[in-house]
């Protein structure tokens, strides 16, 4: 084959099972028929404490019940979700699925100002909070629609009584999960029609603005990447056997389509790691499991491999690992792979693909540094500045089309407009190169946007803050290389004084924005690189 040959847009693909997206009009479909046929079997575990598929069909269809009834919430209005990995999440969110409701997934670590202009986005007037977040709500609760609030504690929709953060003061009287589940268990619940049109969740993700925007996933397009999930995985799974290990953060899109809904449907028990920071007691979780398979970040992986106990850990039952959200180093998948016998698994996705848009075949021997090959149904090209497709081998901007490309961003037609071509594939901002195997490589990012350990940062969200301090003149960030977190953020700051200092900035920081987003590093410059017509090169910011 001649490099000067255009790579097809409908790239080839080795995942060969049938897929019929019409097989469910919703998730909701999919949650029922897993319930009938495991009812008994354990569907969550987490704390020492489980639920069966039947116990999470009952209190979820309670919540589902509470929320039309008591709270009056009508087919298609938002609900908020600020929740860690505890049993109140899945149950909770089946219940806000049940209804008709859209859920907007809402990382709890969140800063009020953060939390502030999501819900606000989202224009919702209901909030499940756990009770530990509950602070960051109260500040800021006044300013927007949210009526209603849920509290959660660590032991909710288990009926255990576990140690859990107490809720602000402000909310001492709202209703908890567990109040809601004993309320709704005597309601009527009336199902509501859900097409595949319909939407399931608003992801939030950055923008160059600096403000987030949801990305409106529909039930179609979560069934169908459910779907490719598993003709991707046909032959690897067996239904009501696996054991999938959950440290990655529910609210995360990742995480909530491959854990979550693909190994419901599939009957796996779930083992939801609330604090994986805890790495020896993540460790010590593991050993009690002889665990099928675990999802996770780069940053995951290896502080797994240099806990002290990982190797003690039961692989007999191992399938696979799967990483997404940053790119995997193969000295971390050779080091896995001594361990468990098998390297990573990595894919490819985005909040606004549902997510996955690529990966690896799961019998993979080799480590390909790539993000594996096309989804099922899933066009891929690599389109230049003109829109043009690149030579094979070349770079281009990384384009899909598919079910499981979003609807659009929440409200907003002109930012939907601007990430798709004229002939319907969503530009991704991600340069990529495609080999003569049809893997491809991610190569560089069109966009700024720093992943740390997996999550996007925008440096724009991060520019806006430390632009307010007094003494700051201009400011850039980039991403730096990190050995933790695969990149760390940085800042160029040119100042007018010395009282702007390393430190004032990242406290600043740290007053409006999630941790992972602050500044790990600050450098001050007499000027910061700019193009003729005056654009920060941030490009050139990231190769100091």
């Amino acid at each position: 084959m001649s490099d000067t040959l255009r790579a097809p847009a409908w790239t080839p693909t080795v995942f060969t099972k049938p897929i019929d997206t019409n097989a469910y009009r919703s998730v909701i479909d999919i949650f029922e028929e897993a319930n009938s046929r495991f009812s008994d079997h354990v569907a969550f575990t987490n704390s020492g404490q489980s639920l069966t598929f039947k116990e999470v069909d009952e209190k979820s269809q309670a919540v589902a019940a509470y929320l039309q009834n008591e709270l009056g919430l009508k087919k298609g209005d938002r609900v908020a979700i600020m929740l860690p990995n505890i049993l109140a999440f899945p149950v909770v969110m089946f219940g806000i699925l049940r209804a008709g409701l859209v859920q907007v997934n809402v990382n709890p670590l969140y800063t009020p100002r953060e939390l502030k202009h999501q819900l606000n986005d989202a224009d919702t007037n209901t909030i499940f909070v756990f009770s530990g977040s509950s602070a960051t709500l109260a500040e800021i609760i006044e300013d927007t629609p949210v009526k209603n609030v849920v509290i959660a504690n660590v032991g909710d929709a288990s009926g255990a009584n576990l140690p859990s953060p107490p809720a602000h003061e402000m909310f001492t009287d709202r209703s908890t999960v567990n109040d809601i589940i004993s309320v709704g268990e005597r309601l009527d619940f009336e199902a509501p029609v859900v097409s595949p049109t319909d939407l399931i969740f608003l992801q939030y993700t950055g923008g160059t603005t600096g403000l987030s925007k949801g990305a409106a996933l529909s039930h179609g397009n979560l069934v169908a990447n459910i779907m490719q999930f598993d003709a991707a995985t046909d032959g690897f799974m067996t239904a009501g056997e696996e054991i999938v290990i959950t440290a990655l953060p529910l609210y995360h899109i990742f995480a909530l389509m491959v854990n979550c809904l693909s190994f419901y449907w599939l009957g796996s028990r779930n083992v939801l790691i609330t604090n994986p920071r805890d790495m020896l007691g993540f460790v010590a979780e593991l050993k009690n499991w002889k665990l099928s398979v675990i999802t996770g970040v780069n940053t995951l992986f290896n502080g797994l491999l240099h806990t002290p106990g990982f190797d003690e850990v039961d692989f007999s039952n191992y399938q696979f690992a799967m990483g997404g959200g940053s790119a995997i180093q193969r000295a971390i998948s050779d080091k896995w792979k001594l361990v468990t016998g098998h390297h990573i698994i990595e894919g490819y996705g985005l909040s606004e693909t549902s997510p996955i848009l690529s990966v690896n075949p799961f019998d993979s021997t080799e480590f390909t540094e790539t993000v594996g090959q096309s989804m099922p149904m899933t066009e891929i090209k690599l389109l230049d500045s003109d829109d043009q497709e690149v030579p094979l081998g070349q770079p281009g901007e990384l384009c899909a089309r598919g079910p499981q490309i979003m609807q659009g961003y929440w409200r907003k037609p002109e930012a939907t407009s601007a990430v798709m071509t004229q002939d319907g594939f969503f530009r991704t901002g991600d340069i990529a190169i495609m080999d003569r195997r049809n893997n491809f490589k991610i190569v560089d990012r069109k966009k700024d946007m720093v992943l740390v350990s997996g999550f996007n940062v925008y440096p724009a969200e991060v520019e806006a803050v430390i632009a307010e301090i007094p003494g700051v003149v201009e400011v850039a960030v980039a991403g730096a290389s990190d050995e933790r977190t695969g990149e760390a953020v940085k800042a160029f700051v040119v100042r007018s004084n010395d009282s702007v200092t390393p430190q004032s900035v990242q406290e600043y920081c740290h007053d409006a924005l999630a941790a992972y987003k602050v500044p790990k590093q600050v450098e001050f410059l007499e000027e910061l690189p700019k193009s003729t017509v005056g654009k920060i090169l941030r490009r050139e910011l990231r190769d100091r």
